[in-house]
């Protein structure tokens, strides 16, 4: 009994149920059917032109930062892969070669840093003068940096050196040619090397008793490449001074100042010195112009 009142309730229960659902189903149908998306008109697609703009955009780009990447490449790049140059003329007194060099010593009369050494507040303690360029063509073609290595896309012009009047220190100029690099672009650290054992030699001779002296060490430390086709600048300053022996320090760097070599030598004059002909060596050098005559009207003395 208890069983068939049971079964009664459940299948009362399921008949309201059935009723409620078959009663509402009408209206849920129509409901759903009135907000589903297929009844919501669709927009006409714009995805091929989207995807041609952006083809368009990329490809723009690409070639934009290609072309500034060709014309001015990231110095990593241009160090790696430098612009093909080509070699020096076989004729360095050809009118061309003549034309490059003139034009490169007009650039360099007219480098910033230059004129601003010339018009220093001190700049009447210091002299100016051309190392190599009194030395005889005869002897200079046997000469490395004034022969073998003179000429355009090498050592084009003579170095211009401003150096204080005590010999203490000098600044000098020098334009580093295609034709000097060890890898493609790149000066060869060798050169450098001879340029300022040359240098320092300068700034270390001069202050010799007899103007006459021998590296007895060199010692380099290379900063930074340093890039052809481009004007450095050389600082030597003399160290110290005892009797035959003179120390000096130098360093070359790029006209923004960057650092690219430092150096340290030690020089000295051989006991044999005043039994050599010193005329090349001072011609070499680069001798200070003569002391200007002093006036009897400003202080001078009369010669007796």
């Amino acid at each position: 009994m208890s069983l068939f009142l049971f079964g009664r309730t459940v299948a009362s229960r399921l008949g309201i149920h059935s009723f409620s659902l078959r009663s509402r189903s009408p209206h849920l149908i129509a409901r759903t059917a009135a907000t589903t998306p297929a009844s919501i008109p669709t927009p006409p697609s714009s995805r091929p032109f989207g995807t041609f703009a952006t083809i368009s955009l990329v490809s723009a780009f690409s070639l934009g930062a290609y072309t500034l990447g060709a014309l001015y490449p990231p110095p990593p790049i241009s160090l790696l892969y430098p612009r093909p140059a080509p070699p020096p003329p076989a004729d360095a007194t050809s009118p061309e070669s003549l034309a490059h060099i003139a034009a490169l010593e007009t650039e360099l009369q007219a480098l910033p840093a230059l004129h601003a050494h010339r018009t220093l507040p001190d700049a009447e303690e210091w002299y100016e003068t051309r190392p190599h360029e009194a030395i005889p063509e005869p002897v200079r073609v046997n000469k490395l940096t004034s022969g073998a290595l003179r000429g355009p896309g090498k050592l084009a012009l003579f170095p211009l050196a401003r150096v204080r009047k005590d010999e203490s220190a000098a600044v000098i100029f020098v334009h580093l040619g295609r034709g000097l690099c060890g890898h493609d672009g790149i000066i060869h650290g060798g050169l450098l090397a001879t340029l300022l054992d040359e240098a320092l030699g300068r700034n270390a001779i001069i202050n010799l008793p007899e103007k006459v002296g021998v590296t007895a060490t060199l010692s380099l430390k290379y900063k930074a490449p340093t890039r052809a086709d481009q004007f450095v600048v050389m600082k030597t300053e003399l160290v110290e001074l005892k009797g035959r022996k003179a120390r000096v320090s130098g360093r070359v760097e790029a006209l923004d100042g960057t650092l690219l070599v430092e150096a340290e030598a030690l020089f000295i004059q051989p006991r044999y010195a005043s039994l050599l002909n010193t005329t090349v060596i001072r011609q070499h050098m680069g001798a200070a112009p003569p002391p200007e005559p002093v006036l009897v009207a400003d202080g001078g003395i009369m010669p007796k």
